[in-house]
């Protein structure tokens, strides 16, 4: 009588690599493996072919290589049945939890303008380096080859010429996946931060040596996404930055405001009514909408509504919504380079906003 065997594959494996590594390295057959999937041996054969034509991707390669070696093992090795366990089952939570808190790391950095993954032959790290604006390059991240591997198993990074030192790029999956992995991280913390209350009033420890200092500025996710950074490299005629910290601050804080604004009962929050073409008026919350953490809602109205016609739209395009400042012109019926200007004053007036606001609440406290 033949034993049962379980394979434990990471949660990060492709379901399609996992039907090519179970028909190609385990010796399955198709038909087995697509009884299993409950679908038609047609789509266990497209899927296995696709993820052979990746292959000339050397970190595919490699991916593929070291899930054979670890996950997966010939049946006349074994001399057993066996069925593929996902790691939701059988979760290395270790492994699963590294891969994505380093997803979200190098995922952030790829977003940034010009910026590449260069992966050399035979090198166990890869970098991540992008345009400083100086005619070189700048260093902004190292990662793993094992990272690597995975998010190009995964179609978030692509290469168009492997070679000697083959340079990858963040693909249209890739970007989305950021933005699921940004909002399974807020949601995290917000959970923690609901559960955790009650413990911490409980059982409070003073602060540490490893706690964040007060002087140290909060770091705000997504913020490699946004137009502004970009702009911020570029300088003016005096050779100072276009946009200073503060400026690009004020429109981050906007933009932070704007995602926690999509996290409650209704996601399809019509901020349109604030672009000049979009019937303006004077923003009321409907009744049955939540109001979302800390009132994101009415900080991003009370903010877009200071802020007036035009340069609202500038606003809501370039730091909520991340349109370049040529689709922001074009769409807008605006001169070509005159949005940055303009932007550059939204920001201003932005800052001024914040700056007023915090005035208010600190005469009220």
């Amino acid at each position: 009588m033949e034993n049962s065997v379980a394979f434990t594959v990471p949660a990060w494996v492709p379901e399609g690599a996992q039907r090519y590594l179970d028909h190609t390295e385990s010796g399955r057959s198709i038909r087995d493996i697509a009884r299993s999937a409950g679908c038609h041996a047609s789509t266990i054969l497209r899927q296995i072919r696709r993820v052979e034509m990746r292959r000339d991707d050397p970190l595919v390669d490699a991916a593929l290589h070291s899930l054979a070696q670890s996950h997966f093992a010939p049946m006349e090795r074994t001399g057993s049945s066996f069925a593929i366990v996902t790691s939701e089952a059988g979760r290395p939570e270790a492994q699963d939890d590294e891969f994505e808190r380093e997803s979200l790391r190098v995922l952030r950095r790829m977003c940034e303008s010009g910026a590449v993954l260069a992966v050399a032959e035979d090198m166990d790290k890869a970098v991540v380096v992008r345009d400083n604006g100086k005619g070189g390059t700048t260093k902004t991240a190292v990662v793993d080859c094992r990272i690597a591997q995975a998010l190009a198993l995964n179609d978030w990074i692509s290469c168009d010429s492997p070679g000697r030192i083959s340079r990858y790029r963040i693909s249209t999956s890739g970007r989305a996946a950021l933005s699921h992995l940004i909002a399974e991280a807020e949601n995290r913390a917000r959970t923690q931060n609901e559960f955790g209350m009650a413990e911490a009033q409980a059982a409070f420890k003073p602060a540490t040596a490893g706690a964040r200092a007060p002087s140290q500025p909060r770091v705000r996710y997504s913020t490699v996404e946004s137009p502004l950074i970009a702009l911020a490299r570029r300088r003016d005629r005096d050779g100072k930055p276009f946009l200073d910290e503060t400026l690009v601050s004020a429109g981050e804080r906007l933009r932070e405001d704007f995602e926690l604004a999509q996290i409650g009962p209704q996601v399809t929050q019509n901020w349109d009514r604030f672009l000049t073409g979009g019937g303006r008026g004077d923003f009321a919350s409907d009744s049955q909408v939540g109001r979302g953490p800390s009132g994101a809602r009415d900080r991003v109205a009370r903010a877009l509504s200071d802020l007036g016609p035009g340069l609202s739209d500038v606003a809501l395009r370039c730091c909520c919504y991340l349109e370049g400042l040529e689709l922001a012109e074009k769409r807008m019926g605006w001169s070509a380079r005159s949005g940055k200007i303009v932007l550059r004053i939204a920001l201003q007036r932005l800052k001024r906003h914040y700056e007023d606001q915090t005035e208010r609440d600190r005469m009220i406290g």
